[in-house]
């Protein structure tokens, strides 16, 4: 399964304009389904991108729609849960990997800094993946761009998506 994970896009509030060249890359690369974790800010911006794939996505901090705090998919043998990262006093990988044991979850999708992180942690005997997608709009010190979690039995790939 190709998952498309995307994050703080801030549609409507800090830009006017739709992110069509994310829309074209999104196009091209035809994933199976499409992860936003949050900092939407305008429901068009999941309207399009169902046109697309479909499209699962939690709240940010500055979303107004109605959309859970977090969530948890099973995607096969691999369990994928998802937050924005604003409810949390930190960001650190320890921290998350937590948060990530806690939602049962193999990987978890986060958001919040517009920047992206992808690593893998051993903690109690379980291995958990965490990935942020960045920004394709507004990176803070990095490309603007989205990431591919791609999911094979029980192995997991992510490879990131620079816009340019």
């Amino acid at each position: 399964m190709k998952l498309a994970v995307v994050s703080d896009t801030h549609y409507g509030d800090k830009t006017k304009n739709l992110p069509i060249f994310l829309f074209d890359h999104l196009k091209e690369i035809s994933p199976d389904m499409i992860l936003h974790a949050g900092d939407i800010t305008a429901p068009e911006l999941l309207e399009k991108l169902e046109e697309i794939a479909p499209t699962l996505a939690v709240r940010g901090n500055v979303d107004r729609a109605n959309l859970p705090e977090e969530r948890v998919e099973r995607f096969g043998d691999v369990s994928v849960g998802m937050v924005h990262g604003h409810q949390f006093v930190s960001l650190n990988a320890h921290f998350l990997t937590l948060k990530a044991l806690e939602m049962d979850a193999d990987v978890l999708v986060f958001g919040h800094t517009h920047k992206f992180y992808y690593d893998t942690y051993s903690l109690y005997g379980r291995r958990v993946h965490l990935l942020n997608p960045g920004s394709p709009v507004f990176p803070r010190f990095d490309s603007p761009g989205f990431a591919i979690l791609e999911i094979s039995g029980e192995n997991i790939s992510v490879r990131r998506i620079k816009l340019w």
